[in-house]
């Protein structure tokens, strides 16, 4: 019979210092819509003088 009245007393005492749940987050709250930036066309421009650094070669790997 103690140990009722010990949860009891335990939840009286979480109750008090926690009290309720917070209140619920809405969808629309939780989400930030955002525009797109525009596609920048030169970024995937071919470069042939820089292409090279886009390849990997084993030999230079290993540092021969």
């Amino acid at each position: 019979m103690e140990s009722v009245q010990i949860s009891d007393s335990g939840a009286a005492a979480r109750r008090a210092r926690f009290g309720s749940l917070p209140e619920r987050i809405r969808q629309e709250d939780m989400v930030e819509e955002k525009a797109a930036t525009p596609s920048d066309p030169a970024r995937y421009a071919y470069n042939p003088e820089a292409s090279w650094r886009s390849f990997s070669c084993l030999a230079v790997d290993l540092g021969l």
